[in-house]
C-alpha cells in the first residue's frame, strides 16, 4: 500500500537510538514530519538529517520530527548517535513500517543520486566523516516524507526521486507555521 495525502498515519511503535521505544502516539495533536531514510551509514540521510538537526531552531516549539531508517537499532546507534538530534531517530530493521507507508526501491533511483548528486555525496564522506563503512539496511531505499496534521492526517507526502530528494525544508516550514 502506498501511504498518501488524507491517509490516517495511524500507529507506530519502534526502538530509539537513545533508549527504550517511541510510540507516535507521543505526537497526538501536534503537526509533525515523518522521515523515512535509508540505512544508518548512507552519506545522503545523514546529510538530511545534519539539516534538520541544524534547521530544527527555525520550526515553532510544538512543531515535531521523527527520523526512521532502514536499519538494526545497534548500526543506527553507531552512526547517527553523533548527531545529537533534537528529535526522535528511530530503526526499522524489519521493515514493518517501509512496508507498511509503501517505501519505494529503485535502482534506477539509486543509480541516479549517486550520479546527480555526487558533490553531495563527497562533501558528507570526505567533510562530514558520513562513510557507509557497514551497509545494513537496503541500498535502494528511497526517502519519504509525510507531513502529519493534529488529527494524524498526512497533509503532504513526498517520495524521493533518487536516494538525496527529500522534500524541501521550505514546504516542512511553511507547513510547521500553520495555526
Amino acid at each position: 500500500m502506498t501511504i498518501k495525502q488524507g491517509d490516517h498515519v495511524g500507529t507506530l511503535t519502534l526502538p530509539e537510538i537513545k533508549g527504550g521505544d517511541f510510540n507516535l502516539e507521543a505526537y497526538s495533536g501536534k503537526r509533525y514530519l515523518l522521515g523515512f531514510f535509508r540505512f544508518a551509514s548512507c552519506p545522503f540521510c545523514n546529510m538530511r538529517v545534519h539539516e534538520l538537526v541544524e534547521k530544527h531552531g527555525k520550526l515553532p516549539e510544538d512543531f515535531k520530527i521523527v527520523a526512521i531508517f532502514d536499519s538494526p537499532l545497534d548500526n543506527l546507534q553507531r552512526f547517527s548517535s553523533g548527531h545529537n538530534a533534537p528529535f526522535p531517530i528511530l530503526a526499522d530493521a524489519n521493515n514493518i513500517y517501509y512496508k507498511k507507508f509503501g517505501v519505494r526501491h529503485s535502482v534506477f533511483g539509486m543509480t541516479l543520486g549517486m550520479v546527480k548528486r555526487f558533490p553531495t555525496m563527497l562533501n558528507a564522506m570526505f567533510a562530514k566523516g558520513y562513510i557507509p563503512w557497514r551497509i545494513k539496511g537496503s541500498m535502494t531505499t528511497m526517502p519519504l516524507d509525510l507531513l502529519v496534521d493534529e488529527n494524524g492526517i498526512i497533509q503532504a507526502a513526498y517520495s524521493g526521486k533518487d536516494e538525496g530528494d527529500h522534500m524541501p525544508f521550505e514546504q516542512i516550514l511553511a507547513f510547521a507555521g500553520k495555526n
